[in-house]
């Protein structure tokens, strides 16, 4: 008799390789599952591809393919209270043909075994960078959670925009503009409204 638990991952990883893995390095967001060793296991890096354009010159060398760069960093119980979140978020993204990827397969609600990259589109990849940067300095994990949920009903242009606000406006401004934002998405500490619309945004 057949082990379903062994078929199914088997068809996980040849899915992997054979259909998911090659849009990795021409998705425009990728979130990378791996792990760091002064942080809980594992790490969500989601990282943004920038053009050859954007690619800073290197003195007598050519431009090169494109170059993914770090946009967000998540992990621990911040990554624990995010994850339905983000299984959401990344069952949206598709191939180019419409076909949805069913990316969440990867990050299961239990232990995640999986380590490698995986391709975002615009929309997944703009909502991951705005949540794992508005987490950051929050302590209040109620608050982390309904942060995270109120980005994932964001549109793309919205999600983008305010990645934009928060991050491309200097340091002093992107900083302000994360503050506000973790205000206006999060509540205050303390506040018990936080777990009324948690439990709404869940549903």
């Amino acid at each position: 008799m057949t082990n379903n638990k062994s078929t199914t991952g088997w068809e996980l990883q040849r899915d992997f390789k054979h259909r998911i893995q090659p849009l990795v390095e021409h998705a425009p967001w990728v979130l990378r599952i791996t792990e760091h060793k002064d942080k809980p296991v594992p790490v969500f890096v989601v990282k943004e591809r920038f053009s050859p354009e954007e690619e800073p010159q290197k003195k007598g060398k050519a431009r090169g393919k494109g170059v993914l760069r770090d946009r967000g960093l998540l992990y621990g119980q911040s990554l624990r209270r995010c994850l339905p979140v983000i299984r959401t978020i990344i069952g949206g993204v598709c191939d180019d043909a419409g076909i949805p990827l069913d990316l969440q397969r990867f990050i299961k609600n239990g232990r995640i075994t999986f380590r490698g990259n995986l391709p975002l589109d615009e929309e997944a990849g703009a909502k991951l960078s705005l949540i794992f940067k508005l987490q950051e300095r929050v302590k209040d994990m109620d608050r982390v959670e309904l942060i995270a949920w109120r980005v994932q009903r964001f549109s793309r242009e919205e999600a983008a925009y305010w990645l934009t606000r928060a991050t491309q406006y200097g340091e002093a401004a992107s900083r302000w503009a994360r503050s506000g934002m973790r205000i206006m998405l999060g509540g205050q500490p303390g506040d018990k409204a936080v777990l009324d619309m948690i439990e709404k945004l869940r549903r």
